[in-house]
């Protein structure tokens, strides 16, 4: 019998020597499945120092092909006389547009979308609010794509960038495509429908 009681006592003296193993493999393996903004905040609470964040990127030091900016097209632009009607005329169009609003001319800015500016969906006095939370306002024009027909009318795509700062004193940086629309030369159409005029954007933020 005393032999017996020895034997139980070492067993249980072995399981309460191994419970503190078993705990700390259990909080291990939960550890790993835990998301990982409770690992950052647990790792904190132990003193361990956060990572570094990011700092923002300047947009002014973003350069064409780089992620935030126009492609990369190195093609040369034609330096001979623009046709107006023709796809450079069209890009000739957002230049201006992105001069404008450079310049803080929005109400102008807004006169060059279709529909006397109502195709920007917003009214004039909407659009120049838009624009005027921006304390400056820098653009880059890219190359326009080749012109569509459609239903009587002709479009292009305009690659532009619009960045700088934010009167709240942050950086903004858009970029996105601009399609332009312009009557096709057909009986009937006035000059002002045969100018291009820009119809929509897509323009968005980017990193």
């Amino acid at each position: 019998m005393g032999g017996k009681d020895r034997f139980s006592g070492s067993a249980e003296e072995a399981t309460v020597r191994y419970r503190p193993i078993i705990l700390a493999m259990a909080l291990a393996a939960a550890s790993c499945g835990k998301p990982a903004s409770e690992n950052i905040a647990d790792n904190i609470s132990n003193g361990a120092p956060p990572a570094a964040e990011t700092p923002p990127i300047d947009p002014a030091t973003i350069r064409p092909g780089e992620p935030g900016g126009l492609p990369d097209d190195r093609t040369p632009l034609n330096e001979g006389r623009i046709d107006p009607k023709g796809a450079e005329g069209a890009g000739q169009v957002v230049q201006l547009f992105g001069g404008l609003l450079e310049q803080r001319k929005f109400g102008e800015a807004y006169r060059l979308w279709s529909d006397d500016g109502r195709a920007s969906g917003m009214s004039e006095a909407q659009f120049i609010a838009a624009y005027d939370k921006y304390a400056d306002i820098h653009s880059e024009v890219g190359r326009p794509g080749d012109s569509e027909g459609a239903a009587g009318s002709i479009y292009v795509d305009v690659p532009l960038r619009l960045y700088g700062k934010l009167k709240s004193g942050g950086p903004f940086n858009l970029i996105g495509t601009v399609t332009l629309r312009r009557v096709n030369d057909v009986p009937g159409s006035t000059e002002e429908q045969r100018r291009w005029h820009i119809y929509k954007s897509d323009l968005a933020a980017k990193p």
